[in-house]
């Protein structure tokens, strides 16, 4: 699963799949650490997808050339640096 790329959506319902196993108190201990860590993954890359975001939104409100010739707005490329 490391190698998937997975949406928001699809981090949030896995993290919310983990939590419910960790709440259930049924996992060993060894069980329970890879769930933790897995879950510390999912965080981060949840985080990431946010911020990448985050800076969609910023150049769209906060760049003076976000709009064409005609007014619409366009959005600016940025490097998704995501897979680095």
């Amino acid at each position: 699963m490391a190698d998937k790329i997975l949406g928001f959506d699809q981090v949030l319902a896995q993290l919310k799949s983990i939590v419910e196993k960790l709440e259930t108190g049924n996992l060993s201990l060894e069980q329970s650490l890879a769930a933790f860590e897995e879950g510390v993954r999912l965080s981060r890359t949840g985080g990431q997808i946010l911020d990448k975001a985050e800076k969609r939104v910023e150049i769209l409100v906060k760049s003076p050339s976000s709009a064409d010739e005609a007014g619409a707005d366009v959005v600016a490329p940025f490097s998704d640096s995501l897979n680095d």
